[in-house]
């Protein structure tokens, strides 16, 4: 109650500048996954595999990147992008399904970085094993509270923080793509090229780094999704851009040059973080240890950009009546508290989830990235109907459309990659969110369900239903 005393409908924004911008787009990208992709990409291709993948990754999540762009451009009247796009699109529901979505993929990819820096730490700590332990679920439910109350200070102390992060973080991964270079023997590159006998068909190992691939590139939207507090509105284009390209160059390198390191089939053995094992087996325990340092600034950096992103996503929702009112308060220093509580106790919630998981990183991880896919999907096909007039005051370039379309048919294969059993279990999160929903139309004294909104809450229903079945059966996994 004394928090709600301190609260105001309506702040203003803070203001941020393109470079604040350009650095929240890298510092969201650049967290846990850079870290991880030498072990994930070696687990399921070779050299060749992943140069196909980045190229089909690199150029569909370019697309999405140039969405959001001519999005920001076209309809400046939308704010928190992702969510904003999708309700003008396609309406209430389907909008209150991104927002969520986008949100809970948020909360989960944060519990990616405290596995991975208890993983880290673990290493020197058996009993933070590889993140999973109950002594590191504490440590990390320590971190989660921490940082809430740092970023309850204001928005402008965490962006500036986030922006030092950002570059303090790139480094660590620059010095190990060098060092990489240095140590390259072009005959273990030679024999990783094809790639291991348990990687299957070349398409197979395609698609199975895909999720990984999203999950890196998570953060491509950051600038629109903040887009309320740029100084200048063409600002948000441009930082999305700048940020992918930026990013976009230090993944493939990344991946590619831990090739010309250790066979593959050891890198697939590494514990994550796979980048300190494949550094250690360069130059020695020191690039291990050099590594892990680097982890842990850059985890701390993504994590305080993607919970400022989370929060705000539930701020602006709220605000547009689609969440419930509660979410709608801030301080006046620009703190969405409420909406940062709840995103603090989803990860929470998460956390002690992953205790339960065969492989708390990897299933945190896929799950992330296919929470994602939905907002992005709807995204992309509101750049459709903006590119073909039916969206925005007036008809796109051929070169919108084609960009949206393009962007659209990459978001749909990557459904097609996540698969079955990573479908289900998003719709098992997706379904008891309408709560949520229910709450807001209920508040607002409206009718809760349209027809169309009664099938779509049917289909997720049922799906859910099915996902639970599944699960309880041990036909799927987590």
């Amino acid at each position: 109650m004394a928090q709600a005393a301190n609260t105001v409908e309506a702040p203003r924004a803070a203001k941020l500048a393109f470079w604040t911008l350009t650095s929240m787009v890298v510092g969201s990208m650049v967290g846990a996954g850079v870290f991880s992709l030498p072990g994930r990409f070696a687990q399921q291709t070779g050299v060749a595999g992943a140069l196909i993948s980045w190229t089909v990754a690199g150029a569909g999540m370019l697309m999405l990147a140039f969405v959001f762009q001519n999005l920001a451009v076209r309809r400046p009247d939308l704010d928190a992008g992702v969510y904003a796009y999708a309700k003008a699109g396609f309406g209430e529901y389907p909008g209150f399904f991104s927002a969520f979505g986008y949100w809970a993929s948020a909360c989960v990819g944060n519990v990616t970085y405290w596995v991975l820096i208890m993983s880290t730490a673990g290493a020197l700590v058996p009993a933070l094993g590889e993140g999973d332990t109950v002594l590191a679920i504490v440590l990390s439910s320590a971190g989660l509270w921490g940082f809430f109350l740092l970023i309850k200070q204001g928005v402008k102390e965490a962006a500036a923080i986030n922006r030092i992060v950002t570059v303090a973080k790139l480094i660590p991964i620059g010095v190990f793509v060098i060092l990489a270079l240095f140590f390259f023997d072009p005959g273990v590159f030679a024999e990783n090229f094809g790639g291991a006998d348990y990687a299957g068909s070349l398409f197979d190992q395609v698609r199975g780094t895909m999720l990984v691939t999203v999950f890196v590139f998570l953060g491509v939207e950051g600038a629109s999704v903040y887009s309320r507090h740029a100084k200048r509105r063409e600002d948000v284009g441009r930082a999305t851009i700048t940020g992918f390209l930026s990013v976009f160059a230090v993944f493939a390198s990344v991946t590619i040059v831990s090739y010309g390191i250790m066979p593959m089939d050891e890198i697939a053995e590494l514990r994550q973080p796979s980048m300190a094992g494949v550094l250690e087996a360069a130059v020695g325990t020191w690039g291990m240890v050099f590594v892990s340092i680097g982890l842990i600034v850059s985890v701390l950096g993504a994590y305080l950009a993607w919970t400022l992103m989370a929060a705000e996503v539930l701020f602006v929702a709220a605000e547009d009546k689609d969440m419930p009112r509660f979410l709608s308060r801030a301080t006046k220093a620009d703190v969405p508290v409420p909406a940062l509580v709840l995103t603090t106790a989803l990860s929470q919630v998460v956390l002690v989830v992953t205790y339960f998981s065969d492989d708390a990183f990897n299933f945190a991880l896929d799950l992330t990235s296919a929470l994602t896919l939905i907002p992005f999907l709807l995204a992309a096909l509101f750049a459709v109907k903006v590119g073909t007039g039916r969206g925005g005051p007036r008809r796109g370039t051929p070169t919108e459309l084609t960009v949206a379309v393009l962007a659209s048919a990459y978001t749909l294969f990557l459904l097609f990659a996540a698969g079955l059993k990573y479908v289900l279990v998003s719709l098992i999160v997706y379904a008891p969110a309408t709560i949520l929903f229910v709450m807001a139309r209920r508040e607002q004294g409206r009718r809760l369900f349209s027809p169309g909104e009664a099938a779509l809450l049917a289909v997720s229903v049922a799906g859910a239903a099915i996902g639970v079945v599944a699960l309880a059966a041990g036909w799927i996994t987590i």
